[in-house]
């Protein structure tokens, strides 16, 4: 079978995490409008669903959004995309129908143009994008000589099957890295703190920084299917804890 670790990278907010998420079928990458919500590079198991055995299997590595650093989380952000690339078999380059290609995908470009072949660049969020817009964004993207281009929408999930098919054949033969039915190598307790964080981001918006940790002190789930989560948030002061719990809190 053919199986491997296919590294999802591009600018922030391109839409990698609603890519993986819809690739996987579930959940497993919290989105939210800010840039760098994703912190860690996440990983979701997709395997052949029609074969018997499976032909395939692919391990998506979703990645921080690569971008110019500011400050030391910026630069241990890029450092993780980079070793993610590193360990690719193939690449999923995502980019954003709806703005210009700019000088951060150009440097994304760069970094990827030492093995053009392994690189499958997605042109994400043609839905409400004009033909004319979409044609254009393939056409610059073009130039760069990679493997396959293909125009997507991961939120309402078209064209992901072409998706599915340019990336897995570009993996190697290999073992099955998870069970068939595996769809992420991250502990349920890793989920509950990332959804925890998530609300925060989406709730609060500019209001709060990305410093904010959750950090899951028990997890218990219930003989009725009722999961019970014990978490503690971190904030690098007692500002952002009035925003977090709120005044007199």
């Amino acid at each position: 079978m053919k199986s491997g670790f296919v590294s999802v990278v591009g600018r922030p907010n391109v839409g990698k995490s609603t890519l993986v998420n819809a690739m996987v079928g579930q959940k497993v990458a919290i989105t939210s409008p800010r840039p760098q919500t994703t912190r860690n590079t996440i990983r979701g198991v997709v395997t052949d669903p029609g074969g018997d055995p499976p032909s395939w299997q692919m391990v998506l590595v979703d990645t921080p959004g690569l971008h110019k650093p500011r400050h030391e989380l910026g630069d241990r952000l890029n450092r993780l995309v980079y070793g993610a690339l590193a360990d690719a078999d193939a690449v999923a380059f995502v980019l954003d129908a709806r703005r210009p290609i700019g000088p951060g995908d150009r440097r994304i470009a760069e970094r990827l143009a030492a093995d053009p072949s392994k690189v499958v660049v997605l042109v994400n969020k043609i839905d409400g994008v004009s033909k004319e817009k979409i044609a254009m964004a393939l056409t610059e993207a073009a130039r760069w000589d990679f493997g396959a281009y293909v125009p997507i929408s991961a939120l309402f999930g078209e064209n992901l099957k072409a998706v599915v098919a340019e990336t897995s054949a570009r993996l190697p033969e290999g073992p099955m890295y998870f069970p068939a039915d595996a769809v992420s190598d991250q502990p349920d307790w890793f989920f509950a703190a990332e959804v925890i964080r998530e609300k925060f981001l989406v709730r609060l918006r500019h209001e709060l920084p990305h410093s904010l940790l959750v950090a899951v002190e028990d997890f218990e789930v219930r003989p009725d299917g009722l999961v019970v989560v014990a978490a503690k948030l971190v904030v690098e002061s007692g500002s952002q804890r009035g925003i977090v719990i709120g005044r007199g809190g």
